[in-house]
């Protein structure tokens, strides 16, 4: 069997430029990490997610650096002895013993190093030597020309994670280092050298199909042995080749879904590599892997050209978000995090997680949580916003890292694409970058039509890989058209108000979203700026989208009045954002039968920063986590505009049809009901939209201004307003509060005097580490609702102050 010996203690760190900041000649150093983190648990720098302390560390990514340490070893002359690197970052070299064993390019694969002759008995000295990235890009640009990027750095000429060089959302933090785990592996006759796993559906039985090829010391014969749910198989490896490949059967397993539709049944799948002729264990491999079958339906259709994922054979609407790294050094990310937050999406309503190309193929216990929760998973290839030659190096350190993380990742059933590059294709086609790349010179279409397909073909044919996101299915129609493929609608925003969502009916929507600041809370704990303003130094740097406070505030208009405080300025944004996605998400699902998906950018953080996210860097729930909770809530009653008049609709994602009486009333602001109906029942079947066309006397308001509608589904409800809140007669908010204490903190009933509209509990207002379950909450005079409020704080109903910890759009509206 494999002696596995990590080599994770020991490791000091040194800058190479003698003297550099009077930093010392040895920095104690922890592996997994980087440069940043040990400079910081050194204190020797400040924390870069504090204030404008990013600028102080720009220097870090400019130095080379080196980490040294020694190790014990006990060569033996019988054994293949290698060094395991599951990470390094970025461009290293790495010496034992005073020898080279070679260099290194590439962040997102795995490195392995034949020592058995370089290995000393007792002490050996490992040192790992890492270039600036930016020397190197430079060297790289040099080589290659000029290839435009929509974002600073050289991350488009190497192989490293590309947000690190600074992003709209994130800081510019380049850092070097061992970033994934090292080890020295000692193996004798034979070891596994890749082993493919691809489980699926062939009718009623699971099918896994294993693919395994060895690595031999002594030409000993060699078989494998595989067991999945009491189903047993052995494969000898035919003479003369190191490959083997076989088919394990389960009869009726139970089947594997997404959470919103069923279980997750996972069964551990057992391959040992046994010596042919002794039956010794040499080596072997472990996974829990479930069933289940996926396509991705791209046919003409009457609307244009389908992008729908079906899954066990049922065509799916996708309530999605995209996923960033959430850490700018990601070694720190834990798997307890992982569980964290891949648990707050399945609790905001969200099926599928898309792993954005400009971070990184996320550690194995992301996946693993993924395949738990039953939370769907998009995979990019790692190349975004920016052109990428296809020229060598960079194209064999692209294949090798395409065979490394599609191995590793392809047993998983919460993986169900492939997608080749984030906005590539519509950056050549749409940013101006035509006229800059001349005729010739590659881009990187090569990867997204010809290398990745091939690769992803070759290695898991199981399961559907799509050339990008946008992408229209052809490179003879717009990539980010709304009638074909996948889009992103990012003129809303950058250029237009909310309400513009309207204008587009995408087949899947896989990008679209809109800017807040992080809580309070957050703000506070990383920026001491006094005041604390929109444009206060350590604010505004935590604004990293060009013109965002400005796009703020124009988004703003028509909806809500621009606030005069930092408060109102704080509540006003964050009620914005989620409204706006709250907005979007229902008119698409309102669209079901034409697009399938709503992936909403983003979920979450890797620092605090004013950003798309739901989730902020230190996991609080935005108001926008609660707009989507809603809005991707399985049954989903909203009010949409149909044929010039107003209609209900009722969508359900459920496995049952939604079957109730159907209700509705105008009304005053006051509560007076000016009309109301009842529809005894409507049916809305499973995986499908109804729409009910509303009475003429309810959907024409008398007064505009001081008029809503209300309609009820059994426990669902739906507003519809016929103004916006700027020209809504919106009373000062009145409320009486009542609180009671509960096992994990207090319930908190607020019953309306007047009309509340999007009432919002700010918990972190109290307690930094308040967590409250709803928020958003529209009530009629005489309503009542109860906030459940996790904390350990004591507490008094004095606490929970109107117009400060309780906010609604009555408080931005009333007081100008």
């Amino acid at each position: 069997m494999i002696e596995k010996t990590e080599l994770n203690r020991g490791w000091m760190l040194s800058c190479n430029v003698t003297g550099r900041r009077d930093l010392p000649a040895e920095i104690p150093a922890h592996v997994p990490g980087c440069v940043h983190l040990d400079l910081l648990a050194n204190r020797l720098i400040p924390d870069p997610y504090l204030d404008v302390n990013e600028i102080t560390n720009d220097w870090i990514g400019k130095e080379d650096w080196t980490y040294r340490c020694s190790f014990d070893a006990s060569p033996d002359a019988g054994k293949v002895h290698e060094l395991v690197f599951e990470g390094l970052d970025t461009v290293a070299t790495i010496v034992l013993n005073g020898e080279e064993l070679g260099r290194t390019f590439n962040m997102h694969r795995i490195y392995r190093f034949d020592v058995s002759k370089r290995l000393k008995q007792d002490a050996n000295e490992l040192v790992v030597t890492f270039r600036s990235a930016y020397a190197y890009g430079a060297e790289m640009e040099a080589h290659y020309g000029y290839r435009p990027n929509n974002y600073p750095g050289p991350g488009n000429l190497m192989r490293k994670m590309a947000c690190n060089f600074g992003w709209d959302w994130g800081p510019t933090l380049v850092t070097s280092g061992i970033w994934k785990p090292v080890r020295l592996e000692s193996w004798q006759r034979a070891r596994l050298a890749e082993t493919r796993v691809s489980p699926t559906l062939a009718g009623g039985d699971g099918r896994v199909t294993v693919r395994a090829s060895v690595e031999r010391h002594d030409g000993v014969p060699a078989k494998l042995v595989a067991t999945i749910a009491g189903v047993s198989h052995v494969a000898e490896f035919p003479e003369g080749t190191d490959e083997v490949e076989f088919q394990l059967t389960v009869p009726t397993p139970q089947i594997w879904w997404p959470h919103h539709l069923g279980a997750q049944p996972l069964y551990p799948i057992q391959i040992e590599l046994r010596d042919g002729v002794s039956d010794d264990l040499l080596d072997s491999y472990s996974k829990q892997i479930g069933f289940r079958s996926v396509r991705l339906y791209t046919s003409p259709d009457e609307h244009g050209s389908a992008f729908t994922f079906v899954i066990n054979d049922v065509p799916l609407f996708l309530c999605g978000a995209n996923w960033i790294p959430d850490d700018c050094f990601p070694s720190r990310v834990s798997a307890e995090r992982y569980i964290s937050r891949i648990e707050e999406a399945k609790a905001a309503n969200i099926n599928l997680l898309r792993v954005w190309g400009g971070g990184i193929f996320e550690r194995d216990e992301f996946y693993e949580a993924c395949d738990r929760a039953g939370m769907l998973v998009w995979q990019d290839f790692l190349f975004a916003c920016a052109s990428y030659p296809e020229e060598e190096p960079l194209r064999s350190e692209v294949e090798a890292e395409v065979r490394d993380n599609v191995v590793r990742l392809m047993p998983h059933p919460s993986l169900i694409v492939w997608s080749g590059n984030n906005e590539n294709i519509w950056g050549f086609n749409e940013w101006g970058w035509r006229p800059i790349i001349k005729e010739g010179v590659s881009w990187g279409l090569g990867y997204y039509l010809d290398v990745l397909p091939k690769l992803c073909s070759e290695l898991d044919p199981d399961r559907p890989y799509y050339p990008g996101s946008p992408y229209s299915g052809t490179m003879e129609i717009e990539p980010n058209a709304d009638e074909h493929g996948c889009k992103h609608i990012w003129d809303v925003w950058n250029d237009v108000g909310y309400e513009v969502y309207r204008n587009y009916i995408p087949r899947f929507c896989s990008e679209f979203g809109w800017q807040a600041p992080p809580n309070w809370a957050t703000i506070e704990e990383s920026v001491h700026d006094t005041p604390l303003t929109p444009v206060s130094n350590g604010v505004f740097h935590h604004q990293k989208a060009t013109q965002g406070n400005d796009k703020l505030i124009r988004g703003l208009a028509g909806h809500l009045p621009v606030p005069q405080t930092m408060d109102d300025w704080h509540f006003a944004t964050q009620l914005n954002q989620a409204r706006a996605i709250r907005f979007a998400i229902e008119h698409m699902r309102s669209h079901r039968d034409v697009c399938k998906g709503a992936v909403v950018w983003q979920f979450n953080d890797c620092w605090p920063v004013t950003s798309w996210a739901a989730l902020d860097s230190a996991g609080r729930r935005k108001p926008l986590w609660y707009a989507m909770q809603q809005a991707f809530d399985p049954r989903l009653l909203t009010i949409q505009p149909r044929n010039g008049g107003l209609a209900a609709v009722a969508v359900n994602e459920r496995t049952l049809f939604w079957r109730a009486k159907i209700s509705g009333k105008r009304l005053r602001l006051d509560g007076t009901v000016l009309a109301e109906f009842e529809f005894w029942r409507l049916l809305c079947d499973r995986f499908e939209a109804k729409e009910f066309p509303l009475p003429a006397d309810i959907a024409a308001p008398d007064d505009a201004g001081d008029e809503l509608i209300v309609v009820q589904m059994l426990d669902r409800r739906a507003f519809h307003y016929f103004v916006e809140d700027i020209d809504l007669k919106l009373p000062a908010p009145q409320a009486s509060i009542e609180l009671s204490a509960t096992t994990d903190g207090y319930a908190v009933k607020v019953t309306a005097e007047t009309l509340l509209k999007d009432l919002c509990l700010m918990a972190d207002r109290l307690d930094p580490d308040a967590v409250v379950d709803s928020m958003l909450v529209t009530l009629l005079p005489g309503e009542s609702h109860v906030f459940a409020l996790r904390t350990a704080k004591a507490l008094s109903v004095g606490d929970i102050s109107m117009g400060s910890v309780l906010r609604s759009a009555n408080d931005l509206v009333a007081r100008n």
